[in-house]
């Protein structure tokens, strides 16, 4: 049945190990992830204040103990017992009695930093961006402007957060592209072009392989064109999704003002002219404009 998912015991998206326990993850789905966590006896825990009112976050015992400390006051909790946090202004902490099993929910991404899987991506991406000479810190200033662009456009919160993660990754695939042809002074031939236009399937094939997988159509679809001109399958209009439309605008735009082996950087303002000459046709016209407001506001144009 489509949107039911039946898990055995045992069974998670992804397990990380730490030096006090173990965390997994068991699901994830817009904005929110529901953890499972062990952690040994003896061992302090910490909860931050989020950087948003909206976070909330739930942890029930399902085995073992916890003292939560409130100010000079210490609070024990068992098995069966919970707390949850929302607006939290300052550090919680608590410790464990014995080892603890807890259940753990929160309406922001925590398993995104801990990943393994996604770490590794992380360094593949940073691998990916040094490999061209021309595009150090090109995926923090994509992600700079999407994100930007995702919120102008009120997408949904879960639309946002993966605009958010699939631009920092849009470019992977790179990393299987030989040096020469990222760096090439002059026009690639048709061999070194083909190497170019499989990198989107490269970044979706290994992103697909993470809990992560729903990026990876985005990541499939950041080159292509509204006409139809683009690449790696040629797909037009609003076949191409809006999470891919405003990277490929984000891209573009940072291409344009960064120096590559064959030109100089063009000024903000040149690239506008040159994106408003590509809108509809190459790039979405909407997605342009509001990637427009977002410049004027920050006084680049």
């Amino acid at each position: 049945m489509e949107g039911l998912h039946i898990c055995k015991k045992n069974e998670y998206l992804e397990k990380s190990a730490q030096e006090n326990g173990s965390i997994s993850l068991l699901a994830r789905g817009h904005n929110n992830e529901i953890m499972m966590q062990v952690i040994k006896k003896g061992n302090m825990a910490y909860i931050n204040p989020g950087n948003s009112d909206e976070l909330l976050e739930f942890l029930y015992i399902l085995n073992g103990s916890i003292s939560l400390r409130i100010n000079d006051e210490k609070i024990i909790l068992k098995t069966g017992d919970y707390f949850y946090v929302n607006k939290l202004k300052e550090l919680a902490q608590f410790e464990t009695n014995e080892d603890t099993e807890l259940l753990y929910f929160s309406s922001q991404p925590v398993f995104f930093n801990i990943s393994k899987r996604l770490n590794d991506l992380r360094d593949i991406a940073k691998k990916s961006q040094k490999k061209d000479l021309y595009t150090h810190d090109h995926g923090a200033r994509v992600q700079h402007y999407t994100v930007i662009i995702a919120n102008k456009l009120n997408l949904p919160k879960e639309k946002i957060e993966n605009i958010f993660f699939a631009s920092l990754f849009h470019d992977i695939g790179k990393i299987e592209v030989p040096d020469y042809v990222l760096n090439k002074p002059g026009k690639l031939t048709d061999e070194e072009w083909e190497f170019i236009k499989k990198h989107p399937i490269t970044g979706m094939e290994m992103v697909n392989d993470t809990y992560y997988k729903d990026l990876s159509k985005i990541i499939l679809q950041h080159h292509e064109w509204m006409n139809g001109g683009g690449y790696p399958n040629g797909i037009s209009g609003d076949q191409i999704c809006i999470e891919a439309r405003i990277i490929s605008v984000a891209d573009a735009y940072d291409a344009l003002t960064t120096d590559r082996a064959y030109r100089k950087g063009f000024t903000a303002q040149k690239a506008v002219e040159i994106l408003e000459s590509e809108s509809g046709w190459k790039y979405d016209s909407v997605v342009l404009e509001k990637l427009f407001e977002a410049l004027n506001e920050e006084e680049i144009v």
